[in-house]
């Protein structure tokens, strides 16, 4: 279904609310537009954040577009234009990474870095161990009923070993698996 993400807009901005979307390649006209349109303007607004962790260097650019002229107008609500560049180092080789997303609101750089940052740690905090930890995305369950069942024990089970202090899933299940006594202390 090509056009469940327009509709999507809709939806968001008939409830009275805002979005800021990824774009990706499965909108391939929309990726091109946001990609000209970065090539050919100056932003409206930008933030540059340099940060160094975890044996990484990181530089992240964001940049704000607002002159959309030549989006498709069936994107309801669309307003503004994120592109967050990432180049940096990690394990000693150097990568290079660059995102887009469209947006019904208009503001600061700053802010669309910081709130894309934060469903970025969302996303590897929870999504990502729900896959890799869990396997949840392998597990042959075809009734609706059980995968959502074993979905919400899942998510028990990791807001159960973050409420005890582990913040590595993998750790936590090393820790557990074979101490039951500890594993009904994350109870209490």
């Amino acid at each position: 279904m090509p056009y469940t993400a327009k509709k999507t807009t809709k939806l968001i901005i008939e409830g009275g609310n805002d979005y800021v979307i990824t774009v990706k390649s499965n909108q391939p006209q929309l990726l091109t537009q946001l990609k000209t349109i970065a090539e050919t303007q100056k932003p409206w607004e930008r933030f540059v954040n340099i940060e160094k962790a975890r044996g990484r260097i990181t530089c992240r650019i964001v940049e704000v577009f607002t002159e959309l002229k030549h989006i498709d107008l069936n994107w309801v609500g669309v307003q503004s234009l994120i592109q967050v560049e990432r180049i940096g180092i990690r394990s000693g080789k150097k990568y290079q990474q660059t995102n887009h997303y469209i947006s019904s609101l208009v503001t600061k750089a700053r802010t669309f870095a910081d709130g894309i940052r934060q469903h970025w740690g969302i996303e590897n905090r929870l999504h990502w161990v729900k896959d890799v930890v869990f396997g949840e995305d392998a597990v042959p369950l075809s009734n609706y009923n059980a995968a959502t069942n074993w979905s919400i024990i899942r998510n028990i089970a990791i807001n159960l070993a973050r409420k005890g202090g582990y913040d590595s899933l993998t750790k936590a299940e090393r820790f557990l698996a074979h101490d039951i006594d500890k594993l009904f202390l994350l109870l209490e």
